[in-house]
């Protein structure tokens, strides 16, 4: 029992990862320095990731809630029968 919870946690660690990464690699396709004052260069770096932060946190516990569902589901059809 203890196992299944280190395995659910490496998986959720990855996952966010992946999805931070994956976030990041898609805002980079924003054109954004048409949106930033002269020299504030940091400030919008920062902010981007902390919008891939949010973005790929979102969408991880989003696969993840998924995930646990469709395991969760067969439990459903065991109570039924």
């Amino acid at each position: 029992m203890i196992a299944e919870f280190g395995h659910q946690a490496l998986i959720s660690i990855l996952s966010h990862l992946f999805f931070i990464a994956l976030a990041w690699w898609a805002l980079q396709s924003i054109n954004y320095e048409k949106l930033l004052r002269g020299s504030h260069v940091f400030q919008a770096r920062v902010l981007f990731i902390f919008l891939s932060i949010v973005i790929g946190s979102t969408v991880s516990n989003f696969f993840l809630d998924y995930l646990l569902w469709s395991q969760q589901l067969p439990l459903l059809f065991q109570m039924i029968m």
